[in-house]
């Protein structure tokens, strides 16, 4: 005689799959919320900048609003993709969940950065106020320009001199640090590393009371010109001497004294991640401490200098600053984003100072080609 659970069928005991079919309402009502989301926080940000009166032109209000907009909106937004994802087809959720939620992120990069970009170039090729094509012709105005080639010879000595003498210093500082107390070292560090607390306009105006001015017959309140006129030697106008490129030198001290506090950090915690075994291995085969940091932990450490020098190269093509605060250019010291900031809101010459952009651009991207290389070979030698 069978028995009730012999008379079971056999497609019951196979567990349910649930939520295998989709469901139209929550696909309905989870793609409609993130359209009408986005338009409405795409609107509200637009009209805090278009229209600030509508805000009573208050600056904390708007902030707020922008603040709440943005935190709220943000997670209203991933509630409808949430929703619009699980109304899905069971296989078809799972596999769409991960890029769905990446979306968001990935739209507001192509928003700020891509569509820029794209529209730059596309400027590029347009008159001075973008209303009407003018093929290359911005091109061949910058590049028979003499001013853009100054700039370009100075960017290309910045670049020959501040990465390199960063890096150097970092090195330099990082090994020495290493060897203090423990205490000494933070101190060392500390007073090295300051300097990266302070803006890049407030250090321009630091560093110009060094290299202040004043009429041989009043005293000297700059303190380069108070040293040399110590020993006998007429006060200089430093920034305005370019023989030697000797202003943009000037100007790259200041850069050098913000960033070497930077590569020291990140090169001495790549040191101290020098395994030790194979520093007393080398010690053992009489290497001395001269020996061991250049053929043992310079080449343990050439990823973090090889990372630090191309952060400082890419912050190096864009100094902009410290020319404009100091110089604005003047005397032979432009650089390539000042160049552009000039042609841009001081001579409302959009097509010029796009044409501009895009040449730094197209100068970046080997490097960052480089870096992005770099980084992977590092990753998979690990």
């Amino acid at each position: 005689m069978a028995s009730a659970v012999d008379t079971v069928p056999v497609a019951s005991k196979e567990p349910a799959t649930p939520n295998s079919g989709a469901n139209i309402a929550k696909v309905a009502i989870g793609l409609l919320g993130v359209v009408v989301t986005a338009w409405a926080l795409g609107n509200l940000f637009l009209s805090i900048g278009y229209y600030p009166e509508w805000y009573f032109d208050n600056k904390i209000l708007m902030g707020l609003i922008a603040l709440v907009a943005g935190v709220g909106g943000a997670a209203l937004l991933f509630y409808f993709v949430n929703m619009f994802v699980e109304g899905l087809p069971n296989r078809l959720s799972q596999g769409v969940m991960p890029y769905a939620f990446l979306l968001p992120g990935f739209g507001l990069i192509a928003l700020m950065l891509i569509y820029p970009t794209v529209q730059t170039i596309n400027y590029s090729f347009a008159n001075r106020d973008s209303t009407a094509y003018v093929g290359l012709d911005n091109y061949r105005s910058i590049f028979k320009s003499s001013e853009f080639w100054s700039a370009i010879v100075n960017n290309v000595l910045w670049l020959a001199i501040v990465p390199a003498i960063t890096v150097a210093i970092g090195v330099i500082v990082a090994v020495l640090a290493d060897k203090l107390s423990a205490q000494g070292e933070k101190t060392a560090k500390s007073v090295i590393f300051l300097p990266m607390a302070i803006s890049f306009v407030g250090a321009s105006a630091i560093w110009n009371l060094v290299y202040a001015y004043n009429d041989k017959t009043q005293s000297q309140t700059g303190l380069l010109n108070a040293i040399v006129t110590k020993f006998g030697v007429e006060p200089k106008t430093w920034l305005q001497i370019d023989n030697g490129k000797l202003n943009s030198l000037l100007m790259m001290v200041i850069l050098i004294w913000l960033q070497a506090g930077f590569s020291m950090i990140l090169l001495s915690s790549a040191i101290k991640g020098v395994p030790e075994d194979t520093l007393e291995a080398a010690r053992i085969d009489g290497a001395n401490e001269f020996q061991i940091f250049w053929k043992v932990v310079l080449p343990q450490i050439r990823g973090t200098i090889i990372t630090v020098f191309i952060t400082v190269v890419i912050l190096v093509m864009k100094v902009f600053d410290i020319v404009y605060v100091l110089t604005n250019g003047r005397d032979n010291s432009d650089v390539i984003a000042n160049l552009f900031f000039k042609q841009m809101f001081a001579n409302s010459q959009a097509g010029l100072a796009s044409a501009i952009v895009v040449v730094l651009l197209i100068a970046v991207m080997p490097i960052l080609w480089y870096q992005v290389k770099t980084f992977r070979e590092e990753q998979l030698n690990r």
